[in-house]
């Protein structure tokens, strides 16, 4: 992120995320295919629910919960059974949940595009899969 035009926004990357924000299978696909690769292991955990028919088919099943872990912010996209997207924002460290807050979506993107940005600093392949994120979104 060290070329002259081409510094990555807050603004930019919450844009970018929340276009996806609605659809949260393929928030989950945007935040394992795009981003997954550059981030640490461990990063992005997407837990699935898998039908029976899921199952005889080989199909990975429906996403309901993503959780990111980039330091020591700790965001959660759930989405139960037949309700809205539950988003949550967590500050944890070394384990133990310090402060926990219940968030609209809007305001998870913007926290997780502010997380992001924090780790792109410290990390070229981040910053661009950032910079992907933002011109292909």
């Amino acid at each position: 992120m060290s070329e002259p035009g081409e510094e990555l926004s807050i603004d930019m990357v919450a844009a970018a995320l929340r276009a996806d924000s609605a659809d949260v299978a393929l928030y989950a696909r945007v935040l394992t295919e795009s981003l997954g690769d550059s981030l640490p292991p461990g990063c992005v955990a997407v837990e699935r629910a898998r039908s029976v028919a899921d199952r005889m088919h080989g199909r990975p099943g429906e996403v309901v919960k993503i959780t990111v872990r980039l330091g020591e912010r700790v965001l959660t996209l759930s989405v139960p059974p037949g309700r809205q997207p539950a988003a949550e924002v967590c500050h944890e460290v070394r384990g133990v949940v310090l402060s926990r807050q219940s968030v609209g979506v809007g305001e998870w993107a913007g926290e997780l595009a502010r997380a992001l940005l924090t780790h792109a600093e410290r990390n070229a392949s981040a910053a661009e899969a950032l910079r992907r994120l933002v011109v292909e979104g």
